[in-house]
């Protein structure tokens, strides 16, 4: 049983890696199983397909990225400050990622939305899922700002996903011209579409 239960976690170890720096329709199980160094049988054993390894790869990428975001955005801090911070956290991430392989390499979850969007229903509504969970985070933020009079928006729904596509868009941007300066824009560009009241007084302690 042990020896199974390995087997399982270095393929999806191996799996997130080449994922994240490969993406999905370059990558074979044959690959993956050299990466993980394992035979290929035990792949089968544990998945289906190399989609359902695919899957399994983003919840787990999720589920960490889930912790780090509650951790920010439920904090004891203002809230325009939790969103400063998520950005500061999110920039931070994408250095540290250069700083190991050499290249920015963006979000995973944005990577396979646009190499995957049109390919598979599964992955494609997974992935609006896991987009929809952090709209909905980010919402909740902006509500309470707005009740304390820091921002002004019309929609609270639709601003969180505005600022969820700004931040997804920059990672981008930094991805492809691989330089997490990209980023630097992220805290004013989210302060004028929050209409913030006195963008000077909000700092990150």
């Amino acid at each position: 049983m042990g020896r199974t239960s390995d087997a399982k976690e270095k393929i999806l170890t191996a799996a997130q890696s080449l994922l994240e720096h490969r993406g999905y329709s370059a990558l074979g199980v044959a690959e993956i199983c050299k990466a993980a160094g394992v035979p290929k049988g035990s792949f089968y054993y544990f998945y289906e397909s190399k989609e359902s390894l695919a899957l399994a790869v983003i919840d787990e990428q999720w589920a960490a990225e889930r912790r780090d975001w509650q951790h920010i955005l439920t904090s004891d801090d203002e809230p325009l400050q939790r969103l400063r911070k998520l950005f500061a956290a999110t920039e931070s991430r994408q250095r540290e990622g250069q700083d190991s392989c050499g290249v920015v390499s963006g979000c995973m979850f944005g990577n396979l939305s646009l190499e995957m969007s049109n390919q598979t229903d599964s992955v494609r509504g997974r992935l609006q899922e896991i987009f929809e969970a952090q709209v909905d985070m980010v919402e909740a933020t902006i509500t309470e700002a707005l009740g304390r009079g820091d921002i002004s928006v019309a929609d609270p729904r639709q601003a969180a996903r505005a600022v969820v596509a700004q931040l997804e868009g920059q990672v981008l941007f930094a991805k492809l011209y691989n330089n997490t300066l990209q980023l630097s824009t992220l805290w004013p560009n989210c302060l004028a579409l929050l209409g913030a009241r006195d963008p000077q007084a909000v700092e990150v302690s």
